[in-house]
């Protein structure tokens, strides 16, 4: 199914903001992978790429900040509404890392997950010494603080971890591949 977006693919440069985990599970087709926490080491390469990008995360989230954070930067950027989830449920094709050994579970579902888990180890453990309880009070607080605020630090440090990380190498050629892109003829 073609679509004028699909038209433009080929004159946009469309960077994936998710953590590489999650791009190698899927991605618009021709998209480099920046993560958002990475995005301010790849300004050089991003202004160097010309033309306008494409931000792109799992549903528009993420990519918004990027979009915001680029435009205080002076890159143009445009925003791909509702993400790769809407990408897909609009009939499009998305394209997995070759050799990707399993994908990572989305953002969202890791933040939720852990969120539940610790919550069930400060009730579990209250039952021992209620001092525990603070522990699911916490992360209660946190996640209303998180809905509150728009962040989520939760997502902050999860992100950190190796399988959300990408290799140095692999973000090195992402953004050496931006840089030699140059502007795009329009």
């Amino acid at each position: 199914m073609t679509t004028p977006l699909t038209a433009r693919l080929t004159e946009l440069t469309v960077v994936d903001v998710r953590t590489p985990g999650e791009y190698a599970s899927g991605h618009l087709p021709g998209a480099l992978n920046v993560p958002l926490d990475r995005l301010e080491r790849a300004l050089p390469a991003l202004r160097a790429a010309g033309g306008e990008l494409l931000i792109v995360c799992r549903s528009g989230a993420r990519s918004t900040k990027a979009c915001a954070l680029l435009a205080g930067h002076g890159i143009v950027t445009a925003d791909l509404t509702g993400g790769t989830t809407a990408w897909a449920a609009d009939g499009h094709e998305l394209h997995h890392t070759a050799g990707a050994a399993r994908a990572t579970w989305a953002m969202e579902r890791q933040v939720r997950f852990t969120a539940g888990a610790l919550v069930l180890v400060g009730l579990a453990l209250g039952l021992l010494h209620p001092a525990w309880q603070l522990l699911s009070a916490g992360i209660a607080g946190g996640l209303v603080f998180s809905a509150l605020t728009d962040t989520c630090g939760t997502a902050a440090l999860l992100a950190k971890l190796p399988h959300n990380r990408p290799r140095a190498t692999d973000l090195d050629t992402t953004l050496a591949a931006l840089a030699a892109s140059g502007p795009r003829e329009r």
